[in-house]
């Protein structure tokens, strides 16, 4: 019986082959530019293109990998902010989510928000508005409603000696569809930035 890989496998042998891909060890000879738009056309590279499909084909392999063998897309992350710490699941940027994995995300749906609220205590809050171009300041109450019309959440912070910026998403569908409106509106997110009283959302 052959090996199953696991998620942590999978995630390695992406980035080998995203390596190799970026190197040119990797490349489809057969990928050209778009051919919709010559003005932006004659901006790519041939081989930038062949790289960069070369690796998009392996990553599609893969996920046809993860559904037939049910391997989980997701991973463990923590989280420390003033002192709390949080372990909660996320889905790898380079893999896709199982139903079941959505399901596990959705678990944690209520431990990540408690979380973020105990966190963000006194924060200023801002809604990422016109594709994440800009952003609009909202209340606790705004994100309360968001989260009851969502599934699952996710977070991320950024943080130095004088700046502080906490990013809750707060999505649906499947989470690797919900950035960038790639699947909207079967599957999408907004995110709400936390910043300390005066301070604009830099992300």
């Amino acid at each position: 019986m052959s090996k199953v890989y696991s998620t942590q496998e999978l995630i390695n042998i992406l980035a080998d082959e995203r390596r190799a891909c970026l190197n040119g060890q990797r490349l489809n000879l057969a990928a050209k530019t778009s051919g919709v738009n010559p003005l932006i056309d004659k901006f790519l590279k041939p081989d930038g293109v062949q790289k960069f499909t070369a690796y998009q084909d392996f990553k599609a392999t893969v996920h046809r990998y993860q559904r037939e063998h049910r391997i989980s897309g997701i991973v463990w992350r923590y989280l420390t902010v003033k002192g709390k710490t949080l372990s909660y699941p996320e889905v790898d940027d380079q893999l896709i989510a199982l139903a079941s994995d959505v399901e596990v995300l959705k678990a944690a749906k209520h431990s990540i928000l408690t979380f973020w609220r105990e966190v963000t205590d006194g924060m200023d809050l801002y809604l990422s508005v016109n594709a994440g171009k800009d952003h609009g300041q909202i209340q606790s109450a705004d994100v309360e409603t968001l989260a009851q019309r969502t599934e699952w959440a996710g977070l991320c912070k950024w943080e130095n000696s004088n700046f502080l910026e906490i990013i809750l998403q707060l999505g649906w569908g499947q989470p690797e569809e919900a950035s960038y409106r790639r699947g909207w509106p079967v599957s999408g997110s907004e995110c709400i930035h936390a910043v300390n009283p005066g301070s604009r959302p830099i992300c």
